[in-house]
């Protein structure tokens, strides 16, 4: 091969390593990166709609819970909702046959939407009365959420039980009117 056609020959192999190399960095890299993009998102995309789908078979049962939840709903009005969740641990402690020994209401929640009433309660009785006590609050209509229970024995023997429970209670503020 005489020069003249070798330095040709390199000259084109340049050309084209250049080319590949520009080619690379405007075409390909781009290219590839937004493949990469677009692959991630119709992942999240496919995950979201199984998780819709997920959603509307569930939509029965969310909205009888709703439901159940708006209509027994504690009231609105401060005063009403504390005497009628304490009344309902009154009657779950009479159907009981638990004591209630201390019973704190306290407000919880700035939210437009709801407020919560969390009631710290203090019962003693037996052990028997003492899940009797518990079975009625979870049977009972309210819309009332057991958030912590904290069960003591008072003797030796451990006939005599103390349950600290920390009750909230919903409460749907109504929209306001425009």
């Amino acid at each position: 091969m005489n020069p003249a056609q070798r330095q040709r020959l390199l000259m084109i192999v340049t050309l084209a390593a250049v080319g590949l190399y520009l080619a690379d960095l405007i075409v390909f890299t781009p290219l590839g990166r937004l493949w990469s993009e677009r692959s991630a998102r119709i992942t999240t995309l496919r995950r979201q709609v199984g998780e819709g789908r997920a959603l509307i078979q569930r939509e029965p049962g969310l909205r009888d819970r709703w439901n159940h939840l708006r209509t027994n709903a504690l009231p609105a009005e401060p005063s009403q909702a504390e005497q009628r969740l304490l009344r309902a641990c009154d009657d779950w402690a009479r159907s009981s046959g638990a004591q209630i020994v201390d019973r704190m209401p306290q407000w919880k929640g700035d939210e437009a939407a709801y407020q919560i009433l969390r009631c710290r309660l203090e019962t003693s009785g037996s052990l028997s009365s003492l899940t009797q006590f518990l079975q009625r609050m979870e049977e009972g209509p309210l819309a009332v959420k057991l958030d912590s229970l904290q069960l003591m024995s008072r003797d030796p023997a451990g006939r005599q039980m103390t349950l600290g429970l920390q009750l909230n209670g919903l409460v749907l503020t109504p929209p306001a009117k425009p």
